[in-house]
C-alpha cells in the first residue's frame, strides 16, 4: 500500500510503500489486550511490602501468664492480633512481569500499526529535525497538521533540536525505532512515521 510522505512544514514530500505484512494486517484487539497487559504489568516495581511477625522489633517477653487471668492465650505484641504487631498476609516484594512469547509481541506491534493505518492515524514524515531547539517553533508546526495528540517514531536516534522542543508539550511523544511499542502506540491518537522508521520497522517485523 502507498502512503503519502510530508516534511515537517506540511509539504509534500512524495509516496512510501507500506509493506502489508506490517501494515496491513487485520484487527486483533485479544493480541493488542495481552501485549498491553504484559507490557504494563512488566514496568510494576513490585518493591511494596509489609513486616511479618518475625520482622517486627518489640520485647518478646510473654505478654502475661497463660493461665488464671481469663483472657486470650499470647505469647508477645509482636502477634498480628495486636497494634504494632506483624502483618498477616500483606504484600512482599515480588515480579509483576508474565512471559509472552516474542512472536506475539511482534504480531501486538504489526497490529497496533495497522489499526493506526486502518484508522486513517498514521502519518508519515520524510524526517523530523528542527534547526533550533524551540518548543513555539514545534507547537506552530504540529498546528498546520491538526496534531494535538501524538507520538513521533524516528530512526535509530531523535534529533536533539526536536527532543528539547517537545519537553514542554502536553501529550506530544518521541520515540525512537527501537522503542517503538504497542501501548504508546495506542495511547496517542496520531502516529507520525520517518522515513527512517519505516525502513526500519519493516527490517524488524516483516
Amino acid at each position: 500500500m502507498k502512503a503519502e510522505v510530508k516534511t515537517l512544514d506540511n509539504e509534500a514530500a512524495g509516496e512510501i510503500e507500506l509493506a502489508e505484512a506490517v501494515f496491513g494486517l487485520a484487527a486483533r484487539p485479544d493480541i493488542l489486550h495481552r501485549v498491553v497487559t504484559w507490557q504494563l504489568a512488566k514496568r510494576q516495581q513490585g518493591t511494596h511490602k509489609t513486616k511479618q511477625r518475625s520482622e517486627i522489633n518489640r520485647t518478646s517477653k510473654k505478654v502475661y501468664k497463660q493461665k488464671g487471668t481469663g483472657r486470650a492465650r499470647h505469647g508477645n505484641r509482636r502477634a498480628p492480633i495486636f497494634r504494632g504487631g506483624g502483618i498477616t498476609f500483606g504484600p512482599q516484594v515480588r515480579s509483576h512481569a508474565i512471559e509472552l512469547p516474542k512472536k506475539v509481541r511482534a504480531l501486538g506491534l504489526k497490529c497496533a500499526l495497522s489499526a493506526k493505518q486502518a484508522a486513517g492515524e498514521l502519518a508519515v514524515l520524510d524526517g523530523a529535525q528542527l534547526a533550533e531547539p524551540k518548543t513555539k517553533a514545534l507547537a506552530s508546526k504540529l498546528a498546520k497538521f491538526g496534531w494535538r495528540n501524538v507520538l513521533i517514531i524516528d530512526g535509530p536516534g531523535l534529533d536533539e533540536n526536536l527532543q528539547l522542543a517537545a519537553r514542554n508539550l502536553p501529550n506530544v511523544d518521541l520515540l525512537p525505532c527501537k522503542g517503538a511499542n504497542v501501548y504508546d502506540i495506542l495511547r496517542r491518537h496520531q502516529l507520525v512515521l520517518t522515513r527512517a522508521a519505516v525502513a526500519e520497522l519493516e527490517a524488524r517485523l516483516a
